[in-house]
């Protein structure tokens, strides 16, 4: 590697995009192209970046398989900040096996982190904590142990063990700050952000007000009853019962919950259940049908009974029935928690996150652009929607070759 690719690299390294393209912008190397992607990535321009990574991987010799398979863990990372899930992750899961084969371990263990991150945008919280786990920081670099501690948090984040999360947050700014990465830092910060926002709303007796994920956690450890509207669940600290395929029913448990400890009106059931502005007949009698599969769903945790008014929720262990609710609920309230973290996204990705038709996502999409709650650019399948206007931060990208010094 000659003093120009060293420097270029370094100065990457340190999160200096332009330091580095001083030194290599008019070099068509293969090298030069590597570095010259990423440096582009770190800039934003990432259709560019992808390119030039492109190129450099077809400019590396078929002997250089390491050299080539760095270049496709880079562009897996662009295509995980681009949010391009329909990226081949075997391409990546390929590229990680050659790297490993030849002892490029940081490189390994960054194509790692990837696949665990892209499981974890996509939901598969198991097996992003598999993959995750049999993985030692310690040995690594600054930058590579706060993108460990990142992907520890955003596991432990979402199955709701803050104490997890705070700490590997702590230990992942230390590790950021000790890198020098600016875009680093400012990725642990947002993170910290997330985890310090509001995270649902709770509903007890009347009242609502927002709380955090520590006050959710703990919510969920207590002896209350409570309407999960987040999950779709009816739970106390002992079981759980899922109405996420009855929404009929989960909508007359929801309703009870929001009464409680007083009874709900026929009326308000039948407008949450069935949406029925001029009830008949027909209405309260597939109203006490569905009380009675309410009853019998819950019979663990809770009695539904008649009132002269309506129906009432009469929990058999908890003290307590409180109601569980999403912070912000309206129409494709999901599609705008995912563009809500600043990144642009395809209607494919969202789709494949959302375990959702793609048809329905752009369906989704269209209702919520005609509102002005986002925005798009590009044209045909390199469409890309966000919310308007969100300034985002790209990751740390991979280098295309270890320093020599390293």
């Amino acid at each position: 590697m000659d003093s120009l690719i060293t420097a270029a690299a370094r100065a990457l390294a340190a999160g200096d995009p332009l330091g580095a393209l001083n030194r290599i912008a008019l070099r068509d190397d293969a090298p030069a192209l590597a570095l010259r992607g990423i440096a582009m990535a770190q800039l934003g321009n990432l259709v560019r970046a992808k390119a030039l990574l492109r190129r450099a991987a077809r400019a590396f010799g078929p002997k250089e398989a390491v050299a080539r398979a760095r270049c496709v863990v880079a562009e897996a990372e662009i295509a995980l900040v681009s949010r391009d899930l329909g990226w081949p992750a075997k391409a990546l899961e390929a590229a990680r096996a050659t790297l490993d084969e030849h002892g490029d371990r940081l490189n390994a263990a960054h194509a790692r982190y990837l696949e665990v991150r892209r499981l974890l945008l996509i939901g598969r919280l198991d097996e992003a904590e598999r993959k995750v786990d049999g993985l030692d920081p310690t040995p690594f670099p600054p930058a590579l142990r706060a993108a460990h501690e990142l992907v520890v948090a955003g596991i432990a984040m979402r199955h709701l063990r803050t104490k997890t999360a705070r700490a590997a947050l702590t230990r992942a700014e230390r590790a950021a700050q000790h890198a020098g990465i600016p875009a680093l830092t400012a990725e642990v910060e947002s993170a910290f952000r997330v985890l310090n926002a509001p995270a649902a709303r709770l509903i007890a007796r009347g009242e609502e007000r927002p709380i955090l994920l520590e006050e959710v956690e703990a919510l969920l450890a207590s002896k209350a009853l409570v309407v999960d509207a987040c999950r779709y669940v009816v739970r106390d600290a002992g079981t759980a019962v899922s109405l996420a395929r009855r929404p009929v029913l989960f909508a007359l448990a929801r309703a009870l919950g929001e009464a409680w400890p007083a009874d709900a009106p026929r009326g308000t059931l039948l407008a949450r259940a069935f949406r029925a502005k001029h009830a008949d007949d027909s209405h309260r009698a597939r109203l006490r049908v569905e009380v009675g599969r309410l009853r019998t769903a819950l019979r663990t945790l809770a009695g539904v009974s008649a009132t002269k008014r309506g129906f009432a929720l009469l929990p058999r262990r908890a003290r307590e029935v409180v109601v569980l609710a999403r912070p912000v609920e309206e129409a494709h309230a999901a599609v705008l928690a995912f563009l809500a973290d600043g990144e642009s996204w395809s209607s494919s990705a969202l789709a494949l996150a959302l375990g959702a038709s793609q048809r329905t996502v752009q369906r989704a999409l269209d209702s919520l652009a005609a509102a002005g709650k986002v925005q798009s650019y590009g044209r045909g399948r390199a469409r890309r929607w966000m919310t308007p206007p969100v300034p985002g931060f790209t990751t740390t990208l991979l280098l295309p070759a270890p320093l020599p010094s390293d």
